[in-house]
């Protein structure tokens, strides 16, 4: 069941206020006639009461009107005060009569009525009851146009209104798209930064390597590392256009993770690793995280850093899981940094709620601190 609104509520009003003001005192004053008026006047209101009570019951239908039009001018020629009646009644000609035309037609028809009951009573054309009849009558369809015009200029503006939000709506679910894609074009580009173009450059550098190698053994174990990292980043590549489970890295501990990933870079760069790496459990997710960190860290230091020893440590604290990373290569002035590794870092840490932070100068090696919240979302 819909509950009412303020139209129905306004009827309801008008319908206690008709009753109360106009049928009861007209019925109670028709108690003090005499003869043949007695029984009119008080049969008129009770005939006004049933026949409202069918339009109530049966809505949309203004016969009504023309019944209370006659009704108005017969009890205004049986008594005097018709006009008090016809000015209770006058909201029905405006709430029934389905246009402000037929209003006003249909609630002159009624003052005139009553104006004419009156003149034929008294026989006095100027009387108090015709003068405030026609004062009435003017006086309510001034007001009545004049609410018409306010209600249709407030319906335009709730129709403006309503056509701005479905705009605004609109825009803002199209700037919510663009910002979801441009979203996923960034998680992609980091994606692939971090896999498919960490491996290629490795790839390079293994093939450079082994053009120049002498030793047939050093050359093969070389060529078996770029097999190995081709591996990956097809592995990697599938992940990304979504035929293979998402990460593409196989649920294991962040130690075995991480030392697997020292080892091979140790292998292939003859670099000297000291990793201290406990066992800790973590989410797939911050094991991602930090292996991603990793990776990106050493790529760095492979291509720019001219470094002899990495130091990698594992840490797991109350609050958070911490990685740190630091080289004894020539380091770098972080503010003068543009490179997309360390912003896409910092990017895929501050998603699990982490934050990166990185510490370096010229000739002073540099620090690589990760450090992901317990219980990361």
């Amino acid at each position: 069941m819909s509950r009412p609104d303020d139209q129905y509520w306004i009827h309801r009003w008008n319908d206690i206020s008709w009753m109360l003001l106009g049928l009861a005192p007209t019925f109670i004053a028709g108690l003090g006639d005499q003869g043949a008026v007695r029984y009119w006047s008080l049969g008129l209101p009770l005939a006004l009461a049933v026949a409202y009570a069918v339009v109530v019951r049966f809505p949309g239908r203004p016969q009504f009107l023309y019944v209370l039009i006659a009704a108005l001018g017969a009890l205004s020629y049986l008594r005097t005060g018709g006009a008090a009646l016809f000015i209770v009644s006058i909201p029905h000609f405006w709430i029934l009569a389905g246009s402000p035309r037929r209003s006003i037609m249909l609630s002159g028809a009624a003052a005139l009525c009553t104006a004419a009951g009156g003149i034929l009573r008294n026989g006095d054309f100027l009387n108090g009851n015709v003068i405030v009849t026609l004062v009435a009558f003017v006086a309510s369809v001034l007001l009545g146009l004049s609410m018409l015009k306010i209600i249709r200029r407030s319906e335009e503006r709730a129709t403006r209104l309503s056509a701005e939000l479905e705009t605004t709506q609109r825009e803002l679910l199209e700037a919510h798209e663009r910002q979801g894609a441009v979203l996923e074009r960034e998680r992609l580009a980091r994606e692939i930064h971090d896999t498919l173009a960490q491996g290629f450059a490795s790839i390079v550098v293994l093939a450079e390597a082994a053009r120049s190698a002498t030793d047939p053994e050093l050359t093969t174990r070389q060529l078996l590392s770029i097999e190995q990292t081709a591996r990956e980043n097809l592995a990697e590549a599938r992940v990304l256009v979504g035929s293979a489970p998402q990460s593409g890295i196989a649920p294991s501990s962040i130690a075995r993770t991480l030392r697997r990933t020292l080892d091979r870079f140790a292998e292939d760069t003859n670099l000297t690793v000291i990793a201290d790496l406990p066992d800790i459990e973590c989410d797939q997710q911050t094991r991602i995280a930090l292996l991603r960190c990793t990776q990106e860290s050493l790529a760095n230091v492979r291509k720019h850093a001219a470094a002899t020893t990495i130091g990698v440590v594992l840490t797991r604290h109350p609050y958070a899981i911490e990685l740190e990373i630091t080289d004894d290569g020539r380091g770098f002035i972080v503010a003068d940094s543009q490179g997309f590794g360390l912003d896409g870092m910092r990017k895929r840490l501050a998603e699990l709620g982490g934050e990166l932070t990185v510490t370096s100068s010229p000739g002073d090696g540099t620090r690589v601190l990760a450090m992901i919240p317990n219980g990361a979302p």
